[in-house]
């Protein structure tokens, strides 16, 4: 398994973001995190990323603990957080180039990279000069310089118009084939279109966990995501 999670706790004081999480995610899934705001995605990815500690439980990536070998769980992960931190004034190439020098990356390896995220029509731009669709893009092609085997991503579409939307659908689809990806949203035609399976997450516990398959076959998501998040 490429990422497991067992009995994961994370308290602030006396409030429990999450509580007794358990999950297990196989190489080659987009399983996408479903729920309200202040349900405990984003602190169940920072768990995961080791950019946050644990209250209680394990947290694994490939196969290492998320805690006791925080630098190799970062150097085997890409991460993309909601609120995408870029440096505005450098243009796309230099700040590619310097994420690719702190990943001990080569100059093929940007080249590949920008191919690969569509970023080449806007690559000798400066980074403030772009559309928030192709600085999703550059904050992708960062998270994926070093070709990690996990690939997270924090509200990846938040903010961007229909074309743009498309478009880093069909990216992050193309790059979860061979990677394990772990999206969160609460917009369940996001899961729908993109993600092999759902985790819904209230209050920071798992209220379902399934295929999408699954659930868009005895209901819609939203019947589904009502249900599971109901009070």
């Amino acid at each position: 398994m490429s990422i497991h999670v067992k009995n994961l706790s994370k308290s602030y004081g006396q409030q429990k973001a999450l509580d007794q999480v358990s999950f297990e995610i196989p190489k080659g899934q987009i399983v996408g995190l479903l729920g309200p705001n202040g349900a405990g995605k984003s602190t169940l990815m920072k768990i995961l990323t080791s950019y946050l500690p644990q209250s209680e439980g394990e947290a694994l990536v490939c196969g290492m603990d998320t805690q006791d070998n925080s630098l190799m769980v970062r150097q085997r992960i890409g991460y993309l957080p909601e609120h995408n931190p870029l440096y505005p004034d450098m243009h796309v190439v230099a700040f590619l180039q310097f994420v690719a020098k702190i990943h001990k990356q080569d100059k093929n390896k940007i080249t590949d990279t920008i191919r690969k995220v569509g970023l080449e029509p806007e690559q000798h731009k400066k980074i403030k000069e772009l559309s928030k669709g192709y600085r999703q893009r550059v904050g992708l092609a960062a998270a994926l310089m070093h070709d990690p085997d996990v690939l997270i991503l924090d509200e990846p579409t938040t903010g961007l118009d229909p074309n743009q939307l498309t478009s880093i659908r069909e990216l992050i689809m193309a790059i979860g084939k061979d990677k394990t990806v772990i999206l969160s949203t609460h917009v369940m035609q996001e899961v729908e279109a993109m993600c092999d399976r759902v985790i819904f997450i209230k209050a920071g516990k798992i209220q379902r966990d399934d295929s999408v398959e699954n659930i868009t076959k005895s209901s819609s998501m939203e019947e589904a995501f009502r249900l599971a998040t109901a009070d």
